[in-house]
C-alpha cells in the first residue's frame, strides 16, 4: 500500500489528468479484489466419491435464474445468497437477503430457490431462509442509526391530504410485513396526535434518549404529542426544535421511516434534507392547476437536493357518486305472459280479469325487483395533473384518491383509515402506494448514480480523493460559493484565490443529506460543496489539463 501510496503522489505532482489515467493500473497492483456479489460458503466432511469439487459453484449458477423484478439482476449478482453451507446428507442451507422485509415476491423466491437446488442430482434436503437487509443510514442523528430508508412525504401547499397521507401509507407498509416510523415534522401545525391514537401516552427513556410513542407496532413521534398548546416561535428556534427532536428520539432498528413535511421549500425542510438521508418523497397535491404550481416547485427542491420524487399521490380527486340503477324490462310485454298464465291455470276465466291482475302483478315485480347501485367518478375539482406530471418529471407512480367522508373521519377519530377498513378499495390504493414505495426504494439503493461520492482526505500526501479522482484542499477551497465567498444576487466573487494557502487543509468533513459535503477548513472557513459542482469543477480541470499537453505536444 505504501508503494501505491508513493505513485500516487508521484502523480499528483504531474496534475490530477495524469493520476486520474495512472488509476487503473494502480488499482491492478493492489491485493485485494471485489467480486459482484459476497457470498459466505462452507462445507462440513462429507463423503466426496460423487460430490462435485465446485458444488458452491453448481448451487450459485441455478440460483442465477432467480431475478429480482425490480432491481432486473439475478440474486447471485446482487449480493442476496448468504451462508451457504453443505451439511449432513447433503442437506443445502442458505439465506436469501432481500432489500426489505416488506418484499412481496420473497414467498415466490423461496419457493423458486427450493426447486432450482432441488433440480441438482446430488442434492438433498434445501433449507431456505428469507431475511433482509439492516444497512444503517450515515446520519447526523444517532437515534436514526437503524433506520434503512427515510419517506418525505411532502407538498408545497397546505390542506391537499399530505398528513392523510403519510400516515395511510405508513400503515399500508406496516401491513407489507416491514417495520415502520412516523415522525410528525409540522411543528406549528402537528396533525399526527389527532390522527392516530397511540396505545398509551407514557414517555419511555432508553438511556437518554426517548422512545417513541406506538400504535399497532407502528412507531409515532410529534411535538404535539409532548406539548398541547400553540407553537409560537421564530423560524431558527423551530429549526433547533427539530434538530433536538430527531437527536433524542431513538427509532431503534426499522425499514422505513415516514416523514410527514411542513408545507412548503424553506428553512425547515433544507435542514431535514441536510440532517437526514432522505431516500425518496412522495408528493401529495389536488387536481387544481394552483396545487399543481406548487408541486412543481416541491419537485424542483427535492431534484436540487438529490432526493429522486418516486410517487405523486392527487387527493379529493374525484367523487364517488352512486346512483340507483334499476333491471329494464318490456312492462306490455311481462304483464301479456302474465295474463296467458292465469287463464291457463284457470284463475281467472275472464279476459279482461285476467289483464287486470296481470297488471298488478307486473307492478309488485317492479316494486320488489332489487336496485343495484352504479358509481360514477365526480370530478369536482377538474381532470387532475397526472399525466403532465408523468410526462415532464418522469414519475411513473401516480395514484388518484377519492373524496370520503370516511377517510376524513378516521382522520379526526384517531384510527387512520387503512386499519378500519383493511379491506376497501380505498385501502387498496394505499397498499399500492406502499408497493410502489418499496420497489422505488429498492431501485435507489441500488442505483450506482444516486449513491453520493466517497470523500477523504489524506493528510500524508496532502490531497482530496474523491472516489478515483484527486484535488489538492487549496483547489476546492478557492472554489466555494458561500455567500462569504461569492456575492449571492450578481455571482461576483468576493473571495481573492490568491488569498488561500496553499497549506490550507480540511479539519473535519461530512455528508449534509445526499447533496453536498460540508468542509471546515484550517483557516476558519466553513464550506459547503454540492456533488454536482465537485463533479463539475474534477471535469473542467481534467479538460484544462488535457488540453493543455495537447498543446505542448
Amino acid at each position: 500500500m505504501n508503494i501505491n501510496l508513493a505513485l500516487v503522489f508521484f502523480l499528483k505532482s504531474r496534475g490530477t489528468y495524469a493520476l486520474t489515467s495512472f488509476l487503473p493500473c494502480l488499482r491492478s497492483t493492489t491485493t485485494h479484489q471485489y467480486s459482484e456479489f459476497t457470498t459466505d460458503v462452507s462445507a462440513t466432511d462429507l463423503p466426496t466419491d460423487d460430490l462435485p469439487t465446485e458444488w458452491q459453484g453448481e448451487v450459485l449458477e441455478v440460483l442465477r435464474n432467480v431475478i429480482d423484478p425490480d432491481l432486473n439482476k439475478d440474486i447471485v449478482t446482487l449480493g442476496f445468497v448468504k451462508n451457504l453451507v453443505l451439511g449432513e446428507d447433503r442437506k443445502v442451507t442458505f439465506e436469501v437477503e432481500l432489500t426489505t422485509a416488506a418484499c412481496q415476491v420473497k414467498e415466490q423466491f423461496a419457493a423458486e430457490c427450493k426447486s432450482l437446488v432441488s433440480g441438482l442430482d446430488w442434492t438433498g434436503e434445501i433449507d431456505v431462509t428469507m431475511t433482509s437487509q439492516s444497512v444503517p443510514e450515515n446520519t447526523e442523528t444517532t437515534g436514526m442509526s437503524q433506520v434503512g430508508a427515510v419517506i418525505s412525504v411532502s407538498s408545497c401547499k397546505g390542506g391537499v391530504g399530505k398528513s392523510t397521507t403519510a400516515v395511510n401509507l405508513a400503515f399500508a407498509l406496516q401491513s407489507l410485513g416491514a417495520s415502520v416510523g412516523i415522525f410528525d415534522a409540522d411543528i406549528y401545525g402537528p396533525s399526527l396526535p389527532t390522527m392516530v391514537n397511540p396505545d398509551d401516552d407514557l414517555v419511555r427513556f432508553i438511556g437518554r434518549q426517548i422512545a417513541p410513542l406506538q400504535r399497532n407496532g407502528v412507531s409515532l413521534m410529534s411535538f404535539g404529542y409532548i406539548n398541547e398548546g400553540s407553537a409560537v416561535m421564530r423560524g431558527p428556534m423551530v429549526t433547533q426544535l427539530l434538530d433536538q427532536f430527531l437527536s433524542v428520539t431513538n427509532w431503534g432498528s426499522l425499514d422505513y421511516l415516514i416523514i410527514d413535511m411542513p408545507p412548503g421549500t424553506g428553512d425547515i425542510q433544507l435542514t431535514l434534507t441536510q440532517k437526514l438521508n432522505i431516500t425518496a418523497a412522495v408528493i401529495v397535491t389536488t387536481p387544481q392547476e394552483l396545487s399543481f404550481v406548487d408541486v412543481e416547485r416541491g419537485i424542483e427542491m427535492f431534484d436540487s437536493v438529490n432526493v429522486p420524487c418516486i410517487a405523486v399521490v392527487e387527493n379529493m380527486a374525484y367523487y364517488e357518486l352512486e346512483k340507483p340503477l334499476k333491471p329494464e324490462f318490456d312492462s306490455s310485454v311481462l304483464q301479456g305472459a302474465f295474463a296467458e298464465k292465469l287463464k291457463e291455470a284457470g284463475v281467472c276465466q275472464n279476459g279482461a280479469s285476467a289483464k287486470d291482475l296481470a297488471a298488478q302483478l307486473v307492478e309488485i315485480a317492479q316494486i320488489s325487483t332489487p336496485t343495484s347501485l352504479e358509481s360514477e367518478q365526480v370530478r369536482i375539482f377538474g381532470p387532475g395533473h397526472k399525466k403532465r406530471l408523468s410526462d415532464q418529471w418522469g414519475i411513473q407512480h401516480t395514484y388518484s384518491v377519492p373524496l370520503m367522508n370516511r377517510i376524513a373521519a378516521n382522520g379526526d377519530s384517531g384510527t387512520p383509515f387503512i386499519l378500519e377498513y383493511p379491506n376497501s378499495p380505498q385501502a387498496a390504493i394505499y397498499k399500492q402506494l406502499a408497493t410502489s414505495v418499496v420497489s422505488e426504494v429498492s431501485k435507489t439503493k441500488f442505483d450506482k448514480n444516486s449513491l453520493r461520492p466517497v470523500i477523504e482526505y489524506n493528510e500524508d500526501f496532502h490531497f482530496i480523493s474523491i472516489d478515483d479522482e484527486y484535488l489538492e484542499p487549496v483547489e476546492l477551497r478557492r472554489v466555494c460559493r458561500c455567500a462569504a465567498c461569492v456575492e449571492e444576487l450578481t455571482g461576483r466573487q468576493i473571495l481573492t484565490p490568491s488569498s488561500v494557502s496553499e497549506d490550507i487543509k480540511p479539519i473535519k468533513m461530512y455528508p449534509c443529506g445526499n447533496y453536498a459535503h460540508s468542509i471546515d477548513w484550517s483557516d476558519g472557513h466553513k464550506s459547503l460543496y454540492p456533488y454536482r459542482q465537485i463533479r463539475s469543477l474534477l471535469q473542467e480541470m481534467a479538460e484544462s489539463e488535457y488540453e493543455s499537453e495537447e498543446n505542448e505536444t
